[in-house]
Order: structure tokens, then sequence, then C-alpha cells
């Protein structure tokens, strides 16, 4: 069979069956591999503290680091995905987590451990999570949705395996060996790279369109050089590279959005507040165990049981928020879900016996797994979907920037105090003040819609009623439409 013929007869075959299931499984393994990997790290935090007489702001940059690159490199991994394609972005993000790892085995300082396994690593982990999520939408079009929710379960499985493994290797073998493992373990994102074949598909459901995007600039320099202008005059030179900046920014970072759209305002505000706290519970809370006599298995045990249960709830939470019921009110969901964890976190502070602990995993868990479930979900509510990439790109960045100075300051709040329960309280604080902040601000902007349009309506409805009676011949005209122009590219 002809290269043409294949073209033509096997287009959209690839999707939704065959070799799409495979590179759904690969998708589910490389989630848990990157997403679920973090989860464990807390398990090493009383090691690396004595390994390296560090304190606990100086210990926790190190997760910091990696998850803030991990949320923040997205619109890096674009460029990278556009360039190289998501095969290729996929492995050598499984080949930089990997490399990262194992050379923070070898690390004699907790600063080399942040360039190590911090910055490499977690922007390892980024391009593998973006660029596999990405492959989903090329191999699955009926089946996306169910795809992504599949999918998205290796995160729970990460979190369930990982802490039980990081656990048994750290008493066997130390923290050395066992970042050296995991370095191993963390190369298999290759492997599923490579199952991510390229797909060809027909040329009108081919999902992206780079070019045209690039047009307006190359466009309007070669009309000048095709005008005489000299491609190495200073003033062409420097209005194309002011060209190519602002495309750049308006394609993968929508600050125009952030001013225009209040909806997604006061979203990305909430949720970039939110991240201050929410991370705080999965970094501190096998330390906090430990500090107060919980044994050191028992203890990694409570990150599983957050992961085991988020198997189970986040599917049912998606498919919650799916119902007709909750369409326009899902922030209100999500509002409700970020309320839950920062309530939880008081268990804590109440009691750390290991059945109290037990308790406020399964009530964070339920509570997070509607945050996991709806934080995108509402982005694509209050954000027009041929912009959502872009305004995505502006709230991985804003939300890792706190991710990254949260935890290394309440680790210093506890240093100061010596007093872990700082770290519950100021977890609850950010979280409980997000949700009032995103639940009634939107509440707020639906009643000034509401009124917006009640107003409008009621100003129209007269001029409709005066001009009811009048002949036809203005009729005619007032439903003749004006001549737009519709202006496309700047």
């Amino acid at each position: 069979m002809s290269q043409g013929e294949a073209a033509g007869r096997g287009t959209a075959k690839p999707q939704d069956q065959g070799w799409a299931w495979m590179v759904l499984l690969a998708a589910v393994v490389l989630q848990g591999l990157t997403l679920g990997f973090p989860a464990c790290i807390g398990i090493f935090f009383t090691d690396l503290q004595h390994e390296f007489q560090a304190s606990n702001s100086e210990t926790s940059w190190f997760p910091s680091i990696m998850v803030a690159v991990l949320h923040g490199g997205g619109p890096l991994c674009s460029i990278l995905v556009k360039r190289f394609g998501c095969r290729f972005v996929v492995m050598l993000g499984g080949l930089l987590s990997g490399l990262g790892m194992v050379s923070s085995s070898f690390c004699k300082s907790i600063s080399q451990l942040y360039l190590t396994a911090g910055l490499i690593t977690g922007l390892g982990s980024c391009f593998s999570f973006q660029a596999g999520v990405t492959v989903l939408g090329y191999y699955f079009v009926r089946w996306r949705t169910l795809a992504n929710a599949v999918a998205s379960t290796g995160v729970s499985l990460g979190f369930t395996l990982w802490p039980l493994l990081s656990q048994y290797l750290l008493d066997e073998m130390g923290w050395r060996n066992t970042f050296l493992i995991f370095g191993g373990i963390l190369l298999n994102g290759c492997v599923c790279g490579a199952i991510m074949r390229p797909i060809q598909l027909a040329s009108g459901s081919l999902p992206q369109s780079a070019k045209p995007e690039e047009e307006p600039g190359s466009r309007a320099e070669e009309t000048q050089l095709s005008n005489g202008a000299s491609p190495h005059h200073p003033t062409l030179q420097q209005h194309t590279k002011r060209t190519k900046c602002f495309q750049m920014l308006q394609k993968y970072l929508a600050f125009d959005i952030f001013c225009q759209n209040k909806g997604y305002q006061i979203y990305t505000i909430g949720v970039t507040w939110m991240m201050m706290g929410f991370a705080l519970p999965h970094v501190y809370l096998v330390p906090y165990a430990i500090h107060n006599g919980v044994e050191e298995r028992k203890a990694a045990l409570l990150i599983s049981v957050i992961g085991l249960i988020n198997i189970f709830i986040r599917p049912f939470t998606g498919l919650l928020s799916g119902h007709r019921v909750f369409t326009g009110r899902r922030i209100y969901l999500f509002s409700l879900a970020v309320l839950l964890c920062g309530l939880s976190n008081f268990i804590c502070v109440i009691s750390a016996e290991f059945s109290v602990l037990i308790l406020y995993c399964v009530i964070l868990s339920i509570a997070m797994s509607g945050v996991g479930a709806l934080t995108f979900q509402v982005l694509m509510d209050v954000v027009e979907m041929d912009r959502f990439s872009s305004a995505l790109g502006l709230f991985t960045i804003l939300e890792s920037t706190t991710l990254l100075i949260g935890a290394p300051l309440t680790g210093l709040l506890v240093d100061i105090t010596s007093d872990f329960h700082y770290v519950f309280y100021t977890s609850s604080f950010f979280l409980i003040s997000a949700a009032l902040f995103m639940g009634l601000s939107f509440c707020a902007l639906e009643k000034k819609n509401k009124l917006r349009e009640a107003s409008k309506a009621h100003l129209d409805n007269p001029s409709r009623y005066q001009y009811s009676e009048m002949s036809t011949e203005p009729k005619a005209v007032s439903q003749s439409p004006p001549a737009v122009e519709y202006i496309t590219s700047i």
C-alpha cells in the first residue's frame, strides 16, 4: 500500500481505537510517574534535615521548587511540543527526570539538591506530563473526556504507591540509594513516550494550526521587504522583534484576558492565593506525625491513604460536576471543596494520634478530589476555548509562584516557633480565605450581570413597542445589516 493511499484511507482510524488505548495506558503510567512523585518527598524530609543539617525552611525549598517547576513550565513545554512534537518532549522529560534523581543521589549540600531533584527533575516531569496530556487530544475525539478521566487516575495511583515504595527503600537502603533507584524508575517515562508515536490525521481534523498564527508578523515583514526596505534596517528589525514578542506573549500568557475577563481574573487570583496553603499538608504531614511519636511506616501510610481514596472519589466528583444541575455553578462547588480542605486542617490541631490523622486524611482526600477534578473545568467555564491554552499558561505560572514560596515561608515560621501546628493554621487561613473570596466574588459578579441584563431588557422593550406600528419601509432598512469589517490581526 502506498503512503498516499495509507494516508487517505486511514486518516481517522487510529483515533478512539486500537493503539489509542495503549497510548492511554502510557498516559496513566506517565501521570503516576510525574504528578504522583512529589507526594513521597515528605518521607525523606527528616533524613535530609539530619544529613545536611538544614532547617525546615531550607529543606522545604526542595519539594517546593520541584512542584513549582512542574506546574509553571507549561509555556516552555508548549513551545517544545510545537517545534518537536509530543513524543520527543515526553521522552526528553523522562530523560531529565531520571538524570535529575540520579544526580541528586550524589549531592553534598541541600543547595545542590535544589538544582538536581528540584529544577531538573521538576522540569522533566513538566515536559512528560503536559506533553502526555496533549497527545491524548490527538488520539481521542469521541472518548476524549473518558480518556482524560482515566489518565487522571494515574495521579491517585502515584499518590498511593510512591510513599509505600519510598518508605521501604528508605529503611533498606537509605535515601541516596533510594534516589538512585528513583532515577531508574523515572526513566520509564522514555518508554511511555516511545509508545506515543505520531498520528496522521485528516487536514480538516488537525487540532493545531501553528503557521497561521505566525502570519501577521511575517506577512508585514515580507510586505516591507517587497517594497524595497532593507532586512537589516534598524527600525524594521526593532518593529519585527516587538511584533514577534507581542505575539508570543499573547499566545502563551493571556494578560489581555486577565485584564478584561472579570471571571478569569477572580478565579486566577483566588487559585493563586489558595496554592499558598494547598500543598503544605503534603510536605509537612509526615514530619508532623513523626515529630508527635507516630512510627515512620505508619506516617508514610498517611499519604497512601490520601491517594487510595482519590482513586475512587475523583472520578465520581468529575461525573457529579458534569451533571446539568451544576452547569454554570461549578465555581461554587470548587469553592466548597477548597473550604472543606481548609476546615479539615483543624483536625490535626486537635490531636496528632494516628487514628485521628487517618480521619483527617480521609476528609482531606475527599476535598482534594473535588479541587483536582474541578480546577481546569472551572477554567474552561470562565474562558473561551479558543484562548484556553494562553489563559492556562498565565494561570499555571501564577500558581507556581505561590507554590514555590508557600512551604519555605511556613517552614521559617515553624523554625521560629518550633510548633508544627502553625503549618495547619497557615494552610487553613489561605484555603478558607480563598474559598470565601472566590465564592462571594462570583456571586456578586453573577448578580451584577443579571442586573445589567435586566436593565438592558427594560431599555429595549419600550423602543420595540414604540416603533412596532411604524411603516414597513424603516423596518426594511433596519433589517438590512450594515457593512461590517472584521479585523482578524493587527
